[in-house]
């Protein structure tokens, strides 16, 4: 009885030995994981800010921290469990979740990119027609878009954090998702929230308390905030286009392998090659998208008929 319970104690010590073992990777594989995602996070900071423009600005930080919440409860309640039991009881469904979604990216992109480039806004509104809303009502449809822009976004971010450690033990998985949806969403709200408060610091700094430098300082930073954001705007659709088409191209053998023979073909260029290969995937996704609107608005036109 006595050698038996003690045999039960070693084996719970060599468990916990092994776990704390197999843990001891597990920051590396946050950073891995962190990195294979850097797209979307790009785009999902990218896109953020537009969520802010014209509220009350004492409110922005109040606003990003509502949507960095519900982003952070999605992740961690709804999208880490969906992806660890998908890929528990049907883990052949991954990859193509995958290229779903990269396929959703691709056409966001492209839509972002035709909007850029279309000459023709047709403004059509009537003044009876318009909706009066409150600073507050208006606050909460902010808030509600832009959780519902993030969680198609977080729903790819965690996808690709599980496909970077399915082969892990699974005590090592659910950290390492855990982990990464924290990570993420301190990184991308953090960021939004500085990009969206440096032009009030720019102002602060530009008031009649400092010295002249500091103050033409100040106004610098103002001056330069509205391009900086067109220019993140810019990289954020370029990341969409070249993260969609990448995760794509990996989910079939035949683009998967001249993607990895570009890379091999320029190993000693690494920067080259990563600019090559981020090239080739932004036109691919960029035709990929267009492909993808035209499918949509076939489908649309069909719901209609058949509605008719």
């Amino acid at each position: 009885m006595a050698s038996g319970f003690f045999a039960l104690l070693d084996d719970i010590s060599a468990l916990v030995k092994a776990s704390a073992v197999s843990l001891d990777d597990v920051p590396t594989q946050v950073v891995k994981t962190s990195g294979k995602v850097s797209g979307i996070v790009i785009d999902d900071t990218a896109v953020t800010p537009k969520y802010v423009v014209g509220l009350d600005p004492s409110r922005e930080l109040s606003i990003i921290f509502k949507i960095a919440k519900r982003s952070l409860i999605n992740k961690l309640l709804i999208l880490s469990p969906a992806a660890l039991l998908l890929g528990y009881f049907a883990p052949w469904a991954i990859t193509p979740v995958l290229m779903l979604g990269g396929a959703y990216l691709c056409f966001e992109g492209y839509e972002k990119v035709h909007s850029m480039f279309s000459k023709h806004h047709e403004v059509n509104v009537e003044v009876d027609e318009v909706k009066v809303i409150t600073p507050e009502e208006l606050e909460k449809e902010r808030v509600t878009g832009a959780v519902r822009t993030d969680i198609i976004l977080s729903a790819e971010i965690m996808a690709i954090a599980y496909s970077q450690v399915r082969d892990q033990p699974i005590l090592n998985q659910v950290v390492v998702m855990l982990a990464v949806a924290v990570f993420i969403t301190i990184a991308v709200y953090g960021f939004v929230g500085l990009i969206v408060k440096v032009d009030d610091i720019g102002m602060h700094l530009a008031g009649g308390k400092y010295n002249s430098a500091i103050q033409k300082f100040g106004r610098g930073i103002v001056k330069f905030m509205p391009y900086f954001l067109n220019v993140l705007s810019y990289v954020g659709t370029a990341a969409m286009l070249w993260v969609g088409a990448e995760i794509i191209a990996h989910g079939i053998p035949f683009t998967g392998n001249l993607l990895h023979d570009l890379e091999h073909a320029l190993a000693e260029l690494p920067a080259i090659a990563w600019l090559a290969k981020a090239m080739l995937c932004a036109v691919g996704g960029l035709c990929l998208g267009f492909v993808v609107e035209k499918v949509v608005v076939l489908v649309k036109k069909m719901f209609a008929m058949n509605i008719r």
